[in-house]
């Protein structure tokens, strides 16, 4: 499978990605709520995807991601992580990954392609559901939190601002 072989490209160069996405969220402008975080912290969590990329893709389940994105997200929205940088977040490491994937990997054949394109959509279906579970969690996390602080009966768009998050338009 030339997916897995992908993978195992990405797997092989884990600690490069995980330095690179760390400087990437900690130098970027949409993400300055991450400088919150020890350095460490973030590569960890990034190394944790990037180390067993194929665990990810091939063995977890959908309750595997939710538990796990839904987990980070929840102590990202407690550390004061803003959701739209918790989403640019995860949609940067996916980037990266595919980034990296364009630098390193050359498909000579169709079936060298078919196996990218699989890997690609492999991906955008991790990360697509890490994003969906980690915006529950926030959500989870802010109905929490205005439970709390006596928001109950304080309309959704005012509990939206008052709770650090911008309302949908």
């Amino acid at each position: 499978m030339v997916a897995l072989k992908l993978v195992r490209l990405i797997e092989k160069h884990s600690e490069e990605l995980v330095q690179g996405l760390a400087e990437r969220i900690h130098m970027s402008a949409r993400m300055c709520d991450f400088r919150k975080i020890p350095p460490a912290e973030l590569e960890l969590a990034a190394a944790e995807v990037y180390r067993n990329l194929d665990e990810w893709l091939l063995q977890k389940t959908e309750d595997d991601i939710e538990s796990r994105f839904g987990a980070i997200a929840a102590r990202r929205a407690a550390e004061g992580v803003g959701l739209h940088q918790f989403v640019w977040a995860l949609i940067i490491s996916r980037d990266h990954l595919w980034q990296f994937l364009q630098r390193e990997a050359f498909a000579c054949n169709v079936v060298e392609l078919y196996g990218e394109l699989e890997l690609h959509q492999m991906l955008t279906q991790f990360f697509d559901r890490a994003v969906y579970y980690g915006i529950l969690a926030y959500d989870k996390a802010g109905r929490q939190d205005s439970a709390r602080s006596g928001l109950s009966g304080v309309a959704p768009s005012r509990q939206t601002r008052l709770i650090g998050t911008r309302p949908s338009t």
